[in-house]
């Protein structure tokens, strides 16, 4: 609960009051590494906060393989946010890689929060804004780096990714083939 709370302060202030009415509209969530927090064609009814563990999001591509979109790791919150907001099935999936817990909301008890507190207001709008600014960050890398570039930023910026991660997982969100990937790590290992 304390990394939680740390948490919602680094993004707004939030007395102890407010953080322990805010609790009670949380559960608590255990996933057992390769079990799934969302599957595709589903509704996304819940927005998740990370205690311990790590989740990968994918989709499935035209060619009928899994595409790594990212990892969401300890200490963040994560969901299929479109999916979320618009209650509309989802076109990802949510896969646990290690043994995670999560502290879970769903989408009416959210939509209560919202209603009654106006830090939670500012909490959802704060986050709403980071999500945008992750999103056009993340298509900026896409479209303008290199694999290897892309591989310096995820060790740079989540390196127990990669312990955590499968090579195939990691190689489909850099977006090439696992031969590419052994190069890349040879040559930056030199």
């Amino acid at each position: 609960m304390d990394e939680f709370k740390k948490f919602l302060k680094s993004i707004v202030p939030i007395s102890d009051k407010e953080f322990a009415d805010t609790i009670l509209y949380f559960t608590e969530l255990n996933l057992e590494k390769r079990d799934y927090f969302l599957k595709q064609d589903i509704v996304c009814r819940h927005i998740a906060f990370i205690v311990k563990g790590t989740l990968r999001a994918y989709y499935i591509n035209d060619k009928a393989e899994e595409t790594t979109a990212c990892f969401c790791t300890e200490n963040n919150l994560t969901t299929s946010y479109k999916s979320f907001i618009l209650q509309q099935p989802s076109t990802l999936f949510l896969q646990a890689i290690e043994d995670t817990q999560l502290l879970v909301i769903d989408y009416e008890n959210l939509q209560n929060l919202y209603s009654k507190s106006t830090v939670w207001q500012t909490i959802g709008r704060a986050f709403a804004e980071r999500e945008y600014i992750v999103m056009e960050q993340y298509a900026s890398v896409l479209n303008n780096e290199t694999a290897r570039e892309k591989y310096l930023r995820l060790l740079k910026e989540q390196p127990n990714v990669l312990q955590k991660a499968n090579v195939e997982d990691i190689a489909s969100y850099l977006g090439v083939t696992r031969r590419t990937l052994s190069r890349i790590r040879k040559e930056i290992s030199k």
